[in-house]
């Protein structure tokens, strides 16, 4: 049976599209539209197709993770596996190739894992990962975890001040109760140093590893909560800030992170080299130093600008 809604009148002449054709209209309009969803209805209006093929199309690339679809609000928008795709693709372009390359030198440099990851819709999502040889990294390429508080802190540490708000009073992935003044202390060092260090105790990088891969909305609301008391038992995380690293001898540090920016100053990549040990102010600082070169560079290979550039000690 023909679809008579799925028409080509370019040419002035009503010409059937191939099957493929429908699928890439439905993936490009949610490319223009990135950051929204849209019901069934609205989709299938806008794109020129019949409700019934459009449901078709849908169901299929949601369940290979192309769209994902919000069960409350039963709308659709891109989903985790164009990134993965999107990765393929640039790796061919010289942006992808220059962030692992410089990923692998710090790598080598360190011994060290080195990440870079960013925000794709609702998730956090793994987008580069270089391990030493022989080092088993704590994530895979793809790997998404939600983008909720306290998961994901670090890639809204460099946004304005009320975008961070909005963020720590919205719906959580975990239900725990927020320190907005140390995650204010946090920002404010953070922007001030360019960089994060970390230290996250062993229970809750294995948090972060069994969430990895899961979206809030699929995880019981008695789940969440108990995982959440657990978080705030163990303190959720600790932020190595400049009055512990000015102190004497070693730290147990997990993780130093730095941001890229886009042209509009927002953060677009957070970069990672993690310790996973104890290691001396000297050590921190030249890691940190390190990592924040490869960020300004990959900020400027794009075009971006560091809003904060020039506020540091």
């Amino acid at each position: 049976m023909v679809d008579s809604e799925v028409v080509d009148r370019s040419a002035g002449r009503e010409v059937v599209s191939p099957p493929t054709a429908r699928v890439v209209r439905v993936i490009d309009f949610l490319v223009r539209n990135q950051g929204k969803r849209f019901g069934l209805s609205e989709l299938a209006r806008r794109c020129e197709i019949t409700k019934p093929t459009c449901l078709g199309i849908v169901t299929e690339l949601t369940a290979c993770g192309y769209l994902i679809r919000d069960t409350q609000t039963k709308s659709y928008g891109l989903g985790p596996a164009l990134v993965s795709a999107g990765r393929a693709a640039q790796r061919d372009f010289a942006l992808g190739s220059m962030v692992r390359d410089r990923l692998e030198g710090l790598s080598e440099q360190f011994s060290a894992i080195c990440m870079a990851s960013a925000v794709v819709g609702d998730n956090v999502m793994v987008l580069e990962m270089v391990a030493p040889p022989g080092v088993e990294p704590p994530a895979s390429v793809g790997d998404v975890y939600p983008f909720a508080p306290p998961l994901g802190l670090m890639f809204m540490l460099w946004e304005p001040d009320e975008e961070l708000e909005r963020w720590l009073r919205s719906e959580s992935a975990l239900a725990v109760g927020t320190d907005f003044e140390h995650i204010r202390l946090m920002a404010a060092e953070c922007r001030a140093e360019g960089y994060l260090v970390e230290n996250l105790s062993p229970t809750v990088q294995r948090l972060h590893r069994l969430m990895a891969g899961v979206a809030a909305h699929d995880v019981p609301p008695a789940v969440l909560e108990l995982v959440g008391d657990l978080v705030s038992s163990l303190g959720e995380r600790r932020f190595l800030g400049e009055a512990v690293r000015a102190s004497a001898g070693k730290h147990p540090v997990s993780l130093v992170a730095a941001p890229t920016f886009d042209a509009d100053g927002h953060q677009s990549l957070v970069l990672t080299v993690y310790v996973g040990g104890e290691i001396s102010n000297l050590e921190i600082a030249n890691r940190a130093l390190a990592l924040k070169q490869v960020a300004d560079a990959v900020t400027s290979d794009v075009g971006g600008r560091n809003p904060f550039a020039g506020r540091g000690h």
